[in-house]
């Protein structure tokens, strides 16, 4: 199949890059989208990949239902094995229980209504879990539908700076947002969309776009790329 990044005829550049990656990886499943489910599956397995994360992740959800009275009542031994998909595993622990427990004393349990803020209030209370960041707060809330806005996780980001949005900066918080705002305007402010360039854009950095030896040879949209231009022109 050959693959284009050029845009259709009013659609903007990155609309263009987002069609060929997904030309070459096909269209993404819908995430999950319930947000304590999300915030346990970032806390559930620390430095795992995908495939030992969701293992964990679904070992948790056998043991506990993701109920977190369930949680906080499972033995440790129990929330270590199931962390052990990841290293640190007694720290995982802690994280899980922590995560329980602030969405039982704070929150009464229910992060749906968390989700049903104002968005700035809501990213505020979810930046108290563990792991949870202003990046991982607006994937959540994203992915819950109630936030469109182009979220993007370490991958995603590189891909965009790679193809010239967006620029490093002196913080990791400076260059997400130089870099999200740079795109921002070039993709609608529909959720659905927004989902489809997140996963594609990680996905993309996960397997061809690596962070070291990236695969620019086999990158359908290498043309579009200043960092192979760069690479290219040594």
């Amino acid at each position: 199949m050959t693959h284009t990044w050029d845009p259709p005829p009013g659609s903007s550049r990155l609309e263009g890059i987002l069609r060929a990656l997904r030309d070459l990886y096909g269209h993404p499943a819908p995430p999950p989208t319930d947000p304590f489910a999300n915030i346990l599956r970032e806390n559930v397995a620390y430095l795992a990949d995908d495939a030992r994360r969701e293992e964990a992740f679904r070992m948790l959800r056998e043991e506990t239902g993701l109920d977190p009275r369930r949680i906080l009542a499972a033995p440790r031994a129990v929330l270590a094995r199931i962390a052990a998909q990841g290293i640190l595993p007694d720290d995982r622990v802690e994280r899980l229980r922590a995560v329980a427990a602030l969405a039982l004393e704070e929150f009464g349990g229910d992060l749906d209504a968390v989700t049903r803020r104002p968005p700035r209030e809501a990213a505020k209370a979810l930046r108290k879990f563990p792991s949870i960041g202003q990046p991982g707060a607006e994937k959540i809330l994203l992915f819950a539908g109630r936030l469109p806005v182009l979220a993007l996780e370490s991958n995603g980001l590189r891909v965009l700076l790679r193809i010239g949005y967006g620029k490093e900066e002196k913080s990791y918080a400076a260059t997400y947002k130089s870099t999200q705002l740079a795109a921002a305007g070039e993709l609608p402010a529909d959720c659905d969309v927004l989902i489809g360039a997140h996963q594609m854009l990680r996905r993309h950095g996960q397997e061809l776009c690596r962070r070291s030896a990236p695969f620019c040879d086999r990158c359908p949209v290498a043309r579009a790329c200043d960092y192979r231009r760069r690479m290219a022109t040594g």
